[in-house]
């Protein structure tokens, strides 16, 4: 089995990988080892399984532990570490899908504020301590108010920060004070962006990386800004994040992960699969350099 994580491995670039399917909606095998296949060699530190890019809410009990299986197994003898994305409205079922994905070999657990029935900042302290409570593996919380409305404020971020077992947040709410504030009032506890065309200004803030759309599309590209972030080379970070904003655009040209989808399956990587509520896109309207945007994606596949 691999070794958890702690916070201080909670750095640099992690895919939050989608779930690559068949036309008619069944989970396309092959292509999800050959993403993780190139997610490894492009050096990316971590993929998150079954996470919100990885349509986690359409997906059966059966087909997320396969995909983290052979996400652990590809992994294995690796640098990539393996993160498991468990969240859900009842901590009952939190704690059980922590179980089997440490039972599997995921590494950490990514937990989602739980999103429909809205709740207090107390409530979601005492629903993330129960989880880090009875979790086998440590926890990253993920705060991202755009999906479950209900915002995880610093506060309360810090106070479960002081949990032995909740080791890093995912901040997709692009509040940089907030980054900046949290990593002055926490101690052992790493902060990941979730947002891609902000987490560089994030980690001038305090981040120690992201868990990345983009990174499906250009693992390599991601990594290299992290890695030049983490050592202190801004310029060299800044000069290659300018080099990917015509991507950040073009994945927000209708919500995650449809627009994704549509780059990875323009490139020659994945099938036309999606499920219902997604739909499959139409090409964007606003993007005119999307076809110089999949010539890099294959490159970066094909080098």
């Amino acid at each position: 089995m691999p070794k958890t994580l702690s916070a201080a491995d909670l750095k640099g670039a992690y895919t939050a990988l989608v779930t690559p399917m068949q036309p008619d909606g069944r989970l396309d095998q092959a292509a999800w080892q050959r993403l993780l296949r190139q997610q490894i060699r492009s050096g990316i530190d971590g993929v998150v399984v079954a996470g919100t890019t990885g349509e986690s809410a359409v997906l059966t009990d059966t087909e997320f532990a396969w995909l983290l299986s052979q996400a652990v197994q590809a992994c294995q003898g690796s640098d990539t570490a393996v993160i498991a994305q468990t969240g859900s409205v009842s901590p009952e079922i939190v704690i059980q899908r922590n179980k089997l994905a440490a039972s599997l070999g995921a590494q950490a657990a990514l937990v989602v504020v739980p999103y429909y029935l809205r709740t207090t900042q107390e409530g979601l302290l005492a629903h993330f301590q129960l989880i880090a409570d009875d979790s086998p593996l440590p926890v990253i919380l993920y705060n991202v108010p755009g999906r479950t409305v209900t915002d995880m404020e610093g506060e309360t971020s810090a106070r479960l920060a002081t949990h032995r077992n909740i080791i890093g947040l995912k901040e997709a709410l692009a509040d940089h004070q907030r980054i900046a504030w949290l990593k002055q009032h926490s101690t052992d506890f790493a902060i990941l962006s979730g947002d891609d065309s902000t987490f560089l200004e994030a980690m001038k803030n305090g981040a120690s990386g992201v868990i990345s759309v983009a990174s499906n599309a250009r693992p390599k590209a991601v990594a290299e800004i992290t890695s030049r972030a983490l050592a202190g080379d801004w310029a060299g970070a800044e000069k290659a994040n300018q080099a990917l904003e015509s991507l950040y655009h073009l994945l927000s040209y209708v919500p995650n992960p449809m627009p994704v989808k549509w780059c990875l399956h323009q490139a020659g990587l994945i099938e036309k699969g999606i499920r219902l509520p997604l739909i499959w896109p139409p090409p964007p309207a606003d993007a005119l350099n999307w076809p110089v945007e999949i010539e890099s994606i294959q490159k970066e596949y094909h080098s």
